[in-house]
């Protein structure tokens, strides 16, 4: 079966990746790391504090990037009277879920679809933010399933002009897939004490199996840091693992060009086609309209195929597809299967 429907990783890891499986020496597993001896969490967070320009002691480690944000939404509702949380309307289920788990309102301030993407209006989002003055504002960039982001000038702005007492939290799980910039990251987190931005290796390192996700977060929120850290350190397999994927930028930057070839066959092939619409997308995956009429026809003509691609429930999406954006020949063969119930 071919799984287009869930933004996994359908290439191969990396060799550098391969090869710290391969010479990882298990008896490594029968002893906790020294490095919090050091006052450090991990190899993991000295490595990424090395890459991002971020101080060691304000990067956050955590079971990926599910992980990352149940603790750092539950913690943030739970103190304090303040159990609001804004996020955007067409966005992951799972965050109003995690804000309900621990007692938290959610309210949704729009998202807008212009010619080819759905795109944040900044002013509107800092309007509702200081309207309603939530304990968090959730901002994903880019965010799932409509594949837009946010410019660092953007996050500034927002940053610059909402209640300095609203944390916010940037879900950046899909992030460098177009862009290669993270500059902008240590700068925002030293001038915002609000700040806190997630990342994860499960999306462009491909490596959603391991669980590592990882973040950044602004000055002064020692509690929270010390709440979400591991005292005893981290897996030791997977920091191995990690830091070899974190070494080979060159491997994953081929991949992000094979899945812009599958942005370009889709765009292509069925962006002039009637009742179709290819957004814009800068994630690894891409969402199109689609007739709706033919629906059940594409589902029978995917199974046959193998394949899975998710089709959309969400209020407002019912007639979208989400595609996962795998290697050129699952894209050939995803467009092709579309083409045949469309074409005469």
């Amino acid at each position: 079966m071919n799984y287009l429907d869930r933004n996994e990783f359908n290439f191969e890891p990396s060799q550098k990746v391969i090869d710290a499986i391969k010479n990882f020496d298990p008896k490594t597993l029968c002893f906790y790391t020294r490095i919090y001896d050091q006052g450090k969490k991990s190899v993991i967070s000295v490595r990424l504090s090395e890459i991002y320009g971020v101080p060691e002691e304000r990067v956050l480690l955590s079971y990926g990037g599910e992980d990352m944000l149940k603790n750092v939404v539950h913690y943030f509702l739970m103190k304090g009277d303040n159990k609001m949380i804004l996020i955007p309307q067409f966005s992951w289920w799972y965050y109003n879920r995690i804000a309900s788990e621990c007692g938290g309102d959610f309210t949704m301030y729009p998202l807008h679809e212009t010619d080819d993407t759905f795109a944040y209006d900044v002013d509107e989002v800092i309007e509702y933010t200081n309207r309603i003055h939530p304990r968090m504002l959730l901002l994903a960039s880019p965010n799932n399933p409509t594949g837009n982001g946010l410019l660092p000038d953007e996050i500034g702005q927002i940053m610059e002009n909402i209640p300095d007492d609203t944390m916010v939290l940037i879900d950046e799980a899909y992030a460098s897939f177009i862009s290669t910039d993270t500059d902008y990251i240590a700068p925002l987190v030293n001038k915002y004490d609000n700040l806190i931005i997630s990342r994860t290796l499960s999306k462009f390192y491909g490596l959603p199996g391991l669980r590592v996700g990882f973040g950044f977060i602004g000055k002064g929120h020692e509690q929270f840091i010390s709440y979400a850290n591991k005292y005893l350190g981290y897996n030791r397999f997977s920091e191995a693992v990690a830091l070899a994927a974190l070494d080979s930028d060159e491997h994953y930057r081929q991949v992000a060009d094979d899945m812009e070839w599958g942005r370009q066959l889709y765009k292509k092939e069925l962006g002039h086609l009637p009742g179709f619409k290819v957004y814009k997308s800068v994630a690894n995956f891409i969402l199109i309209k689609y007739p709706i009429e033919i629906k059940e026809a594409l589902q029978k003509a995917l199974a046959i195929e193998d394949y899975k691609i998710k089709f959309m429930g969400d209020k407002g999406l019912e007639s979208c597809l989400r595609i996962t954006l795998g290697r050129k020949e699952q894209t050939q063969t995803v467009c092709d299967t579309i083409l045949k119930l469309v074409k005469p």
